[in-house]
This record gives C-alpha cells, sequence and structure tokens, in this order.
C-alpha cells in the first residue's frame, strides 16, 4: 500500500447525506461506491463528499448487474421490508424483491471484511422477528460471524470526547465480520451494549451541542399561536407547582411531583359522573381514571385555568399535555414537542429523536425550535457541513433519516476490537483493523471538519 493510498475503502449504500461516510472518512476510509436514490439528500451528499451518489442499488447490484467494486467495509442503513414466509422460497430467495436481497448480491460477490447495516429499533422487537432471524441466517449463509442478538446504541450513552451528543435516538446495528476460515463459535451478544459510557454524569443541552445564538437561528420561529398554547399550559404547570406545595402545607407530607401521566383536559370530569364505554382500551381507562381524579380534586383552579386561556378553543392535540420533566418548574425551561398526542416537556439536558418538522424540538429556554444547524449537530456532523439552497424542511427530514456519526464510529471500533482475532487473518482485515483500532483515536470530531473541507474541494 503507498503513502497515498487510503486506509481502507468503503461503500456506502443508502447513504442520505452521507452520516456513515463521515464517520469512515474520518477513520481515514475512501469511498468506492455510494447510492441514494432521493435526489434532494444526493445533492447535500455530494456537495460535501465530492461525488454524487445519486442512483439506485436496484439497477447496481442484481441477477444480471454488479456495478459496485470490490471493498473493506459495507455499510447500509436500509429500509425494514417484510420478507416472504412461503414454503417456497429458502435462502437467499426468501429476501428477493426486499433492498436487503440486493445487500445480499454484492455481499455475495465480494465478501468484504466487515459489514455494517442499521435499521429503526423495531427491527429488534416482536414484529419483525421473522425479518431478523432471516438477516442473521443469510449472513452466516454468506460466512460472516454475526451475533445472534442486536446491537442497540443511542448518541446519548457516549462521552462527548467519544463523539456522543444529547440525543437519544436508539438504534439497531448488525455488525458482521467475514470468516475466510468458516465460522466457529459465535458470541450471541453484540459487541456493542445498550449501556451509558458517562457514569452519571448528565448532558447540559446549552454547552454539550452547543446551541446557536439565537440570531443564527431566524427560521426556527414560533407562532403567536404556538406560544399562547405555551403560554396556558406554562401556567397550568406553575398552579400545579402552587396546589403541591399547599397540599405538602397541609398534610405535612413530602411534596408530590407533578402528574407524569398524560393530562386530557376533555377529560376532566368528577370523579362520579365518569364513564368508561364497553370495549375502552385498558391504558385509555387508565388515563380517563386518572384525569376525574386529578380534576375532582381541583375542579375549581381547573376550571378557572381553562377559561382564562380559552383551552376549549385550542387544537385537539393542544388540550394534551405530558409532563416528563421531573422537577422542573417551568414549562419554558423544558424541551417540547408539539406532538399529535399532546404537548410533552422534558428537562433541557437532551433531546429526543429528530423526527418529523411538525414535531422538532422547541428549546424552552430559547423560546424557539430547534435550529437546523443544531439538528446536525445533534448528529455529529462539523460545522462547515453544507445544506446549501434547500429549505429548512428538507434539512431537518434528511437529518431525522440519518445515522449519527459518532454512534458509528464506536459501534465499527467495538466490532472490529471484538473480531480482531478473525479479521487478522487477512490483508484486507488488518488494513481495517490498523485504521479503526488507531489508538491515538478516540473519537471522530478531531478529524471531521478536516474531511468535510477536503471533500468539498474537491467537488469544486
Amino acid at each position: 500500500m503507498s503513502s497515498n493510498d487510503p486506509a481502507f475503502t468503503f461503500v456506502d449504500l443508502f447513504a442520505g447525506i452521507g452520516g456513515f461516510a463521515a464517520a469512515l472518512k474520518a477513520f481515514g476510509g475512501a469511498s468506492v461506491y455510494s447510492v441514494e436514490i432521493d435526489r434532494v439528500a444526493a445533492k447535500v451528499y455530494e456537495q460535501n463528499w465530492g461525488h454524487s451518489p445519486l442512483g439506485d442499488i436496484t439497477v447496481d447490484a442484481n441477477d444480471t448487474a454488479m456495478n459496485v467494486p470490490e471493498h473493506h467495509i459495507l455499510t447500509a442503513g436500509f429500509p425494514c421490508q417484510p420478507f416472504s414466509k412461503s414454503g417456497a422460497q429458502r435462502g437467499m430467495d426468501e429476501t428477493r424483491g426486499t433492498l436487503f436481497w440486493n445487500i445480499l448480491k454484492i455481499i455475495e460477490a465480494h465478501h468484504p471484511p466487515v459489514v455494517v447495516l442499521e435499521n429503526v429499533r423495531n427491527l429488534a422487537g416482536p414484529r419483525h422477528r421473522h425479518e431478523w432471524q432471516v438477516i442473521i441466517e443469510q449472513l452466516r449463509a454468506q460466512g460472516y460471524h454475526v451475533a445472534d442478538e442486536p446491537a442497540v446504541f443511542s448518541p446519548h450513552l457516549l462521552p462527548r470526547q467519544r463523539g456522543g451528543r444529547p440525543h437519544v435516538r436508539e438504534r439497531v446495528f448488525i455488525t458482521a465480520t467475514h470468516d475466510p476460515d468458516g465460522l466457529g463459535e459465535v458470541d450471541p451478544l453484540p459487541a456493542v451494549r445498550n449501556e451509558s459510557l458517562r457514569g452519571g454524569e448528565e448532558w447540559d443541552l446549552e454547552v454539550d451541542l452547543p446551541l446557536e445564538p439565537d440570531h443564527q437561528a431566524e427560521c426556527c420561529e414560533l407562532s403567536d399561536e404556538e406560544i399562547r398554547w405555551i403560554d396556558a399550559w406554562d401556567d397550568w404547570v406553575r398552579m400545579m407547582w402552587r396546589l403541591r406545595r399547599e397540599e405538602a402545607g397541609r398534610t405535612s407530607e413530602p411534596m408530590r411531583r407533578l402528574p407524569g401521566f398524560p393530562v386530557w383536559s376533555d377529560a376532566w370530569v368528577h370523579v362520579d359522573a365518569l364513564e368508561i364505554l364497553d370495549g375502552t382500551p385498558s391504558w385509555k381507562e387508565n388515563f380517563l381514571r386518572k384525569n376525574a381524579d386529578l380534576y375532582t380534586a381541583h375542579a375549581s383552579d381547573f376550571d378557572a385555568w381553562r377559561d382564562r386561556h380559552g383551552v376549549r378553543d385550542f387544537p385537539a392535540s393542544r388540550r394534551k399535555f405530558e409532563w416528563q420533566a421531573q422537577s422542573a418548574q417551568t414549562l419554558w425551561e423544558c424541551v417540547m414537542q408539539m406532538r399529535p398526542s399532546g404537548i410533552r416537556a422534558k428537562r433541557a439536558t437532551h433531546l429526543p429523536a429528530l423526527v418529523a418538522i411538525t414535531q422538532t424540538s422547541i428549546i424552552g429556554p430559547r423560546r424557539r425550535r430547534l435550529s437546523p444547524r443544531e439538528a446536525a449537530r445533534l448528529q455529529g456532523l462539523p460545522d462547515n457541513f453544507l445544506f446549501d439552497g434547500q429549505r429548512a424542511a428538507s434539512t431537518y427530514r434528511q437529518l431525522g433519516n440519518g445515522v449519527n456519526v459518532g454512534v458509528v464510529w464506536h459501534v465499527l471500533r467495538e466490532h472490529v476490537r471484538r473480531d480482531e482475532p478473525i479479521l487478522k487473518r487477512t490483508a484486507a482485515g488488518r488494513r481495517v483493523i490498523d485504521a479503526v483500532l488507531a489508538p491515538e483515536v478516540l473519537g471522530p470530531d478531531h478529524a471531521l471538519e478536516r474531511v468535510v473541507e477536503e471533500s468539498q474541494r474537491r467537488a469544486g
């Protein structure tokens, strides 16, 4: 290998805007093939990584074509699709018609030393048990060492210096190593455990993200209606704390916290007037009874609050509220989401997963939404990463569909560490080891701005 050669090569399937590419390039890798079918995401990828991934994997990897070159690491944040359960289809054909089948065609053709697949948390759940089993069976049929259990991990579990971010985003990773000498004993557990590596340290969103100055986030202002809804529920939170203090003073008991169950103002009736219809799900019956108990204890205060703010005129989803902020004293000091199920409040330590633009987190202390740049920071992308020429809604969507750079870094590093004895057996595997387990490398952040800048220069 000459001094100009990359440390290793990789292919980036379902590439999005390049979360996998960011982590692997920070390790010293070079992409030899990437593919993304969404034109807008592919444009962002090209701006930052120097080449366009626009294409279709079903055209490039199938029974008659293989346009994907040899490589050392294959990555894919693939969509979860149901596999056939027909008894007539066995082996690889069981996945035919799904995008995982196209991934298998590439694996069958090249057998890269390492495969890293990423998917939503539900892939490891009971609804997708069949799909999970087929994926593991097919990787093993191709000679891959892969654990029985999934690796589930989230960026908030990592220290900041190792690529962690204040972002709860659980994802499933399937990591596999090609075993050239045949499969030996397989560890049923993954290389990565779903456990915090931060100890008891709590995130501070303001410092650890960090948040932008407000003048740089003008696109994220709240509407007058949204401010009205939040002001109303902020008043309710303050009122509830006052009622809790008064209760503690009367009873000499420790002060109780605010209700943690969903508060539905439309369900506020006296306990003796509560009607539960036949067939009501048990979870809903539980919420209705708790709301009736709460209202019965504080009816006059709740009625006055509802009249004071005109809550009956709010949209149905804004007449619901969910407090998950523990001891926080006001709503405006929290992080909020405007969800179809109501306004949800959490402490301003870390943020929930990036989802639809309509649910982009509201940073209460800043009285605005999370900015696109802050959302990019949540996913571990550096501040020189470009989203030029596109709407903020597209940026939020791309980041919500993306993968966290620090998590990819951590998962790949731990997998290579575990399977180092297997990888040592081939020259290709040793290249991966040398790059990924470099002792001075603790996280991706030290290299990201540089690799993005170099790639952008190549893009012209």
